[in-house]
């Protein structure tokens, strides 16, 4: 397993007036991915953007995307993102009662398969497709706004998962209130995969930010 951390700034709260300037500064301010908040105002309340703004996302950007649906049915949609250039595509576990499926339709074109859980939904709950799937997303705030505060019982959630992972080479992404004060617990508790949106896009010197979420001094 590649302990190095990856770090994924959300788009979320960015400018879209301005998005390709700060797509930009984020690649330069040494991002791995830009992470996709894809909302249907169904599945959580807010609606984001479909697949031709990801296209569009693909063309100015130099890094991977990865893509967090949030919607209900995503079997009808996964492919359109698969074609918009998603690398990762992850879907919720809640929700989707055909998860294989699910992940063998986001593999079926290549990228990378990854499952999302809820605070309140346990990590055991994937143990049956442990060994099919490349991510496994923690949720550590409810999901569907951006800068809410850390739920604290995360940190043994993401112990319970680096554990359950063992050493299958499966990225272990946090995605939630994730800043300079709680990255360091995330890290220490097995995360390699960090998803922070207002801590960078907000942030004054986002290099600076970005290199202290990977843990450089």
């Amino acid at each position: 397993m590649n302990n190095k951390i990856l770090i994924a700034p959300s788009i979320l709260t960015a400018s879209f007036s301005n998005l390709e300037r700060t797509i930009k500064e984020l690649e330069d301010s040494g991002s791995d991915y830009l992470h996709l908040d894809i909302m249907d105002g169904v599945f959580v309340p807010q609606i984001t953007f479909g697949a031709k703004v990801v296209s569009d996302i693909k063309k100015i950007s130099r890094i991977p995307l990865d893509a967090h649906l949030m919607i209900v049915n995503p079997e009808k949609h996964i492919d359109d993102f698969a074609k918009a250039g998603c690398d990762i595509i992850s879907v919720h576990f809640e929700g989707n009662i055909h998860i294989h499926r699910l992940i063998y339709q986001i593999k079926a074109h290549n990228i990378k398969a990854g499952i999302v859980l809820n605070p309140h939904t346990r990590v055991d709950v994937i143990e049956p497709i442990i060994d099919d799937i490349d991510y496994l997303l923690l949720m550590s705030v409810n999901p569907g706004f951006g800068g809410q505060k850390f739920i604290e019982s995360s940190v043994k959630k993401i112990e319970e998962a680096k554990k359950l992972i063992g050493n299958r080479d499966i990225i272990l992404a946090v995605d939630g209130g994730v800043n300079l004060n709680t990255c360091n617990r995330v890290v220490e508790a097995g995360a390699n995969f960090l998803v922070a949106g207002s801590a960078i896009v907000d942030s004054n010197d986002k290099k600076d930010t970005i290199s202290k979420l990977k843990g450089n001094k």
